[in-house]
């Protein structure tokens, strides 16, 4: 069995490249080691050879050029994923790229046709697939203690002003992309329609000093199945529960850090039997069912789910099993949010 370390190159030290894959690699050593890293700050550059050891250049065609490198991991602002990931791939490494995977479907069309042209493997860092709150929600809903579904709400609140480079379209921006990456593949996972119909409603407010949207209403409506109302905004400063799924036998209510849900079982009560007689008191014929309570607090760790995200990858590239992350499960949710913005 192959044991050897992954060799990896990292393409940008912002927030996320440094912040988030330098830290979830210095978690998985001996499978991963960073090679080398590509930032034109050269201060950033210093850093990394400093705390990490590794070479820095202050070009990417030169951390192209580095042999060494089997796995890039592109970290650059988000309008640069597909001309980075793409000459990546033509140089022979296989690619993990930062969410959003790309500004255009035209352009994910040709970061997998690159993929499938040069052999190499390429996934995309949708880390909330991990997240532990999730996966339990998965768990939950697979269990079919809920009964058949019939609404699905999922909702990222904050209040806050931004005026990074996130707040412009030209650069990607806004909250669609940056939260909606995440809850709409949610979503996504949860019905069984990779291209329902879509109804969005997108606002640009003064909380942003760009002209990118800071809060998003998304409703999706599947072929079959429940119907998906999804709400992230930076202007809402009473959050609400992050997923509420409402089912014919339960409900569950969610925040990021405790998941709770109620339901009942039919078989431990008598049968529904339609009456049309009038009630013997005028009341309705009604009842409160005796409902089964539990509730599971998730260790949630962003870090800790790209970690993971990494071991399985590196179970891929070493050891061929199959690819958690595709990328063309990765379009499937980048052709819902292309279809918000029409």
């Amino acid at each position: 069995m192959n044991k050897t370390p992954i060799k990896v190159g990292i393409s940008g030290l912002g927030r996320s490249g440094w912040g988030l894959h330098v830290a979830a690699l210095g978690r998985v050593r001996g499978l991963f080691q960073i090679t080398a890293v590509f930032d034109p700050d050269p201060v950033r550059q210093q850093e990394a050879r400093a705390q990490l050891g590794c070479r820095a250049y202050g070009s990417y065609a030169d951390l192209l050029a580095d042999n060494e490198i089997e796995l890039m991991v592109v970290a650059s602002p988000s309008p640069h994923h597909a001309d980075d990931t793409i000459a990546a791939l033509n140089a022979g490494k296989h690619v993990l790229v930062e969410k959003p995977m790309a500004t255009t479907l035209a352009d994910i069309d040709r970061m997998i046709e690159a993929a499938e042209k040069n052999g190499r493997l390429l996934t995309v860092n949708q880390n909330y697939r991990y997240a532990a709150d999730f996966v339990k929600i998965k768990e939950v809903v697979a269990s079919g203690v809920l009964g058949e579904l019939l609404l699905i709400r999922l909702a990222q609140h904050q209040f806050r002003r931004r005026w990074d480079w996130q707040t412009l379209t030209e650069f990607g921006g806004g909250i669609l992309n940056n939260h909606g990456a995440h809850y709409i593949d949610w979503a996504l996972a949860l019905i069984d329609d990779p291209e329902p119909q879509v109804l969005a409603h997108l606002v640009n407010t003064p909380l942003y000093a760009g002209d990118a949207d800071s809060h998003a209403k998304v409703i999706l409506r599947p072929k079959t199945g429940p119907l998906v109302d999804i709400e992230l905004t930076h202007a809402c400063a009473f959050p609400q529960q992050t997923a509420v799924i409402m089912g014919t036998q339960g409900t569950l209510s969610s925040t990021r850090e405790e998941v709770r849900w109620k339901y009942y079982r039919p078989d431990e009560v008598p049968p529904l039997v339609l009456d049309r007689q009038p009630t013997p008191d005028r009341s309705y014929n009604a009842e409160e069912l005796p409902m089964w309570e539990k509730s599971h607090r998730p260790a949630l760790n962003i870090r800790g789910e790209i970690a993971q995200l990494y071991r399985d990858l590196y179970q891929t590239i070493r050891h061929d099993a199959p690819l958690v992350i595709t990328p063309q499960s990765v379009r499937r949710l980048m052709a819902v949010l292309a279809a918000c913005r029409k």
